[in-house]
């Protein structure tokens, strides 16, 4: 039985019927759909709200589309900072990598006369050397990654100046084919669509491929990984490569987006991202990060943000928001783990 009988033995002698409550059981399975489910039902009351009170404007087709193209990018970010965390390592270097790709993507084809996709494929395949550095540091010097990574990406920070000479450069001579990259194709924003071919290939290796059960298990306890065989610094250097991967490909993104390589553009994303990532943490799979909660977080700070400014918030609050939602994310993110690991280690009831 789901319910449990509490009664007074006076009420009883009256013929008063018994009080119930509800059980610990039933109590522990609706706590358990709200972990999984929270950040859905969060998403749903967001536009609901902001609908009925903005109903002209929030839920327009421009303004749907615009929150998915500049947010794709911020996905995108978030996805490639998710594959470290699954292992309990960081990667400061994400932000500094974007604003590097997004600086190159443009100055190359400006400055060197390149074509897009040889500018792109030189790119990534930095890219790839930039996520190697880092798992270099961190499995090989043993160097923590949180300093690791910031080390590095205040080199990639050095580097975007460096080649702009610390200035804009104007995408004054961009094909038409580069610049459609990020256009609408049958109403759909093809940088929300390259986020949705991303986050299925992540899902597949992270839920249904034996690399992404070994990651989380890293990330859980490395010397119960180290027991079952798992090589750990060969899959934590393969996280941070996919990092810089996908870092890179974010990059190419916003240059489509932006046409103008700024070198300062790329840090102001590391918030946001490490904030949807840990957010994310806390929903679907909670105590771990996860494809789909990462991207439900995404869509929940960036329609409530939405939501706040066209109510007249003024620009600043984006800042207290997204400070706000890290430790907020951080918080919940902690307990989350902490639920799961005391669920795995409590003896079940015959």
């Amino acid at each position: 039985m789901l319910d449990r009988k509490l009664s007074d033995p006076a009420l009883n002698e009256g013929g008063a019927r018994a009080i119930t409550v509800p059980s610990r059981s039933a109590v522990h399975i609706l706590s358990n759909i709200v972990a999984v489910y929270g950040l859905l039902v969060v998403f749903i009351l967001v536009l609901i709200i902001f609908g009925a009170l903005r109903p002209r404007s929030f839920l327009s087709v421009s303004n749907v589309n615009s929150i998915m193209v500049s947010q794709s990018v911020t996905a995108m970010l978030a996805l490639a900072e998710m594959l470290p965390l699954a292992t309990k390592q960081f990667d400061l270097s994400v932000g500094y990598h974007l604003g590097m790709a997004q600086m190159l993507i443009i100055g190359l084809q400006v400055q060197q006369g390149l074509s897009w996709p040889v500018a792109s494929a030189m790119i990534l395949m930095l890219s790839v050397l930039v996520g190697f550095l880092n798992g270099a540091l961190v499995t090989w010097l043993k160097i923590d990654s949180f300093i690791a990574t910031m080390g590095v990406g205040t080199l990639l920070y050095g580097i975007s100046n460096w080649y702009s000479n610390g200035e804009q450069i104007v995408g004054m001579s961009l094909s038409d084919s580069f610049t459609n990259m990020t256009g609408i194709v049958h109403g759909l924003p093809l940088p929300a669509l390259y986020v949705g071919v991303l986050a299925i290939i992540l899902w597949v290796v992270m839920e249904r491929l034996p690399v992404g059960r070994h990651l989380y298990v890293i990330g859980s306890n490395v010397r119960a990984a180290e027991l079952t065989g798992i090589r750990v610094s060969n899959h934590i250097m393969g996280a941070f490569v996919a990092s810089g991967f996908i870092s890179g490909i974010a990059g190419i993104v916003l240059g489509s987006i932006l046409q103008t390589g700024t070198p300062s553009v790329g840090p102001e994303y590391l918030l946001p991202a490490f904030a949807a990532t840990l957010l994310g943490a806390t929903s679907i799979r909670p105590g771990r990060v996860n494809v789909i909660g990462t991207l439900l977080s995404v869509l929940v700070l960036a329609f409530s943000f939405s939501g706040v400014q066209q109510l007249g918030a003024p620009f600043f609050v984006q800042y207290f928001f997204n400070g706000g939602i890290l430790i907020v994310a951080v918080g919940l993110s902690v307990y989350a783990a902490r639920r799961r690991q005391r669920a795995a280690t409590t003896p079940k009831n015959p």
